[in-house]
């Protein structure tokens, strides 16, 4: 055998070359094309490439962040460009935020993610954020909270680099009275408007040319693709509802969270207060502390009379009326502008007067009036809340728990959800008729974007197979298999005829207005007397007065120098309209107040400018190449 390998060394090669380039090029080139398509450049910033993955992965993100949004207006060319250039601005801008070495401090990051409501809420009783809710919200997210803080601390400081640009620009009154008041010009117009139902009775059509424009314009009348669904939805409440808690777990929980449960102590004073502003000279200081020493040795000979030399002495305009009643406060002092007030108020007994206390606003005797100990409801009014807690904490440590398995068991035995609903006790559900779009008023999982696009990509289209696992809401996934499919395609001529007979009508109605239109503009231009116009209005760009966009911009671009003129504007589907431009009115004298907004606006306007106009020098700096063509603008 050995022997006869040796002798035909050179044939064993052709053998293999032969069983072997074939399989290549039926499986290897195909993943390697896939992999290339990848790897493909598609921009560059800065030296270092973008490539088609960068991209795709972009517009995942975008889907996934926006689940509102409809995925088809999402999966056009022009939208998938525009991923493309924010793609790019953010290398840029992390391009300029490293080149000038702009970081962000730990007590900046921490003060702008508190800014959040949602992280805000998770503060304990003592103001520290729980870290255990703070890592649990993100996981539901599929986030760490390294990664969420590097993103936002990355996120800050390229508002650096673009802030010191926006802030640096300056604008004169003068200019913004220039630049707005152009952008505010009022016109005097009278507007003839030539509108297809006009002439709609002149329109006659036969059923064969209906048929005809019919056969055309397919594309108007499509039935949407449709697919009958199978799809499994684990989540919190479900796992709530399966979850009994023990009347000694009950009583444990109380037990140990009686701080939690219960109101702490309050206290009600009053207080006498003379102003001092911070920062005001010394014998100003002096005279107002001596004011307050004195009134407070009158009120400690006749305390009873403190709410009445409130009343007449106190210079808080708030309190001074009610006798200097602050209300109740507890011991952080939160509901008060001067805390120091309830740090006194702490340390007095009931209708006691302390010493003069300081804050940053002046001088202030304060009358402790009522105290309101603290009070621990009892077991029994707080047990129903305590068992909903106990069942939430405990349903999402599973939820947690679970996740990563049903993505798994989705995944691993994609050609049933039969499996999943066995292993963690759930129904699989179904619906018929689903769009590709959710259905008016859908909810849950059939009124997820992000699930059904998943189900109508092409590879669970074609090898029906489950979707992955969606986070389709906070602590809810789902997943599910298409069962049957339907394609789009067009709707019989007969279920149509009616509507499509319409937008014919409609179609050369509007042709015979914008025909009328045109004619009654050339003869008003050559005879501007024989021309039978409404009376004036007056529009602007801020005041259109209801005109289409088109109309309004023709009206307002007229040559001033050349009124009264006409102008006329082709509308489409809509007609034609023409105007008699008349003048220009006067802008009217503006309050001190509208030219500080007109000023605002005209240098927000400005800032807007400059940062584009940085973003431009930064883009030649870090030499931006885009190598996909921009596509052109969609038909109107």
């Amino acid at each position: 055998m050995l022997d006869f390998v040796r002798n035909h060394t050179k044939w064993l090669w052709v053998i293999l070359f032969l069983m072997i380039i074939p399989s290549f090029i039926f499986f290897g080139i195909g993943d390697r094309m896939r992999d290339l398509h990848r790897e493909t450049k598609v921009a560059s910033v800065d030296g270092h490439d973008i490539t088609q993955a960068d991209w795709d992965t972009a517009q995942r993100r975008l889907t996934a962040e926006n689940p509102g949004l409809d995925p088809k207006l999402l999966d056009t060319p022009q939208m998938k460009y525009a991923m493309l250039e924010q793609l790019v601005r953010q290398r840029v801008l992390a391009a300029a935020v490293a080149k000038d070495h702009l970081t962000v401090s730990d007590a900046r990051l921490a003060e702008a993610l508190l800014s959040d409501p949602g992280i805000a809420a998770m503060r304990k009783p003592d103001g520290t954020l729980d870290r255990e809710r703070y890592a649990q919200w993100l996981a539901a997210q599929n986030l760490t909270p390294e990664g969420f803080e590097a993103s936002k601390r990355a996120e800050l400081a390229t508002n650096l680099a673009l802030r010191g640009v926006a802030e640096t620009g300056l604008s004169s009154p003068a200019q913004a009275d220039l630049a707005m008041g152009a952008l505010t010009e009022q016109r005097e117009v009278q507007i003839v408007r030539f509108e297809p139902k006009q002439f709609a009775d002149k329109v006659n059509v036969s059923d064969a040319e209906v048929n005809t424009w019919y056969q055309a314009n397919l594309d108007k009348y499509q039935a949407p693709e449709t697919a009958d669904i199978q799809y499994l939805v684990l989540d919190l409440e479900t796992i709530k509802a399966g979850i009994t808690v023990s009347e000694q777990e009950l009583r444990d929980y109380y037990k140990n969270n009686t701080d939690r449960l219960g109101s702490k102590e309050q206290r009600r004073a009053s207080h006498v207060f003379i102003a001092v502003p911070k920062g005001a000279a010394q014998d100003e200081q002096d005279k107002a502390k001596a004011r307050a020493g004195q009134l407070l040795a009158e009120l400690r000979k006749a305390p009873d009379k403190f709410a009445e030399v409130a009343k007449k002495e106190s210079q808080d305009p708030v309190s001074a009326s009610s006798g200097g009643d602050l209300g109740f406060f507890e011991r952080d002092g939160k509901a008060l502008a001067a805390p120091a007030i309830a740090e006194a108020a702490f340390k007095l007994g009931k209708g006691e007067i302390g010493d003069v206390v300081t804050s940053d606003f002046g001088y202030h005797i304060i009358r402790l009036t009522d105290i309101k100990p603290a009070a621990v409801p009892s077991f029994e009014e707080v047990r129903a809340t305590l068992e909903d807690q106990i069942k939430t904490q405990q349903a999402q440590r599973k939820f947690n728990e679970l996740a990563e398995d049903f993505r798994n068991t989705v995944y691993e035995q994609a050609d049933s959800l039969e499996p999943a609903a066995q292993k963690f006790g759930l129904k699989i559900q179904t619906a018929t008729g689903v769009t590709r779009t959710p259905a008016p008023g859908a909810t849950g999982a059939l009124g997820s974007p992000k699930l059904l696009a998943a189900l109508f990509a092409a590879d669970a289209l074609e090898k029906k197979q489950n979707t992955d696992a969606i986070q389709i809401a906070s602590n809810i996934l789902a997943s599910g298999r298409v069962v049957s499919y339907v394609a789009a395609h067009a709707r019989p001529f007969d279920e149509v005829k009616d509507a499509a007979t319409k937008r014919l009508i409609d179609e050369r109605a509007a042709d015979l207005a914008r025909k009328d239109g045109a004619a009654k503009l050339a003869a008003w231009q050559a005879q501007p007397d024989s021309a039978q116009l409404p009376a004036a209005v007056t529009v602007s760009r801020t005041e259109s007065r209801g005109q289409p966009p088109a109309l309004l911009e023709a009206i307002l671009r007229a040559d001033s120098a050349r009124l009264p003129q006409f102008v006329g504007v082709d509308l489409g589907a809509a007609g034609y309209a023409v105007a008699r431009v008349g003048k220009v009115l006067p802008r009217p004298a503006q309050s001190e107040d509208d030219a500080k907004k007109d000023l605002a606006r005209y240098q927000q306007l400005w800032s807007t400018a400059e940062m584009a106009a940085y973003y431009g020098q930064l883009k030649d700096r870090f030499k931006v190449q885009i190598v996909v063509p921009k596509p052109a603008a969609p038909s109107p």
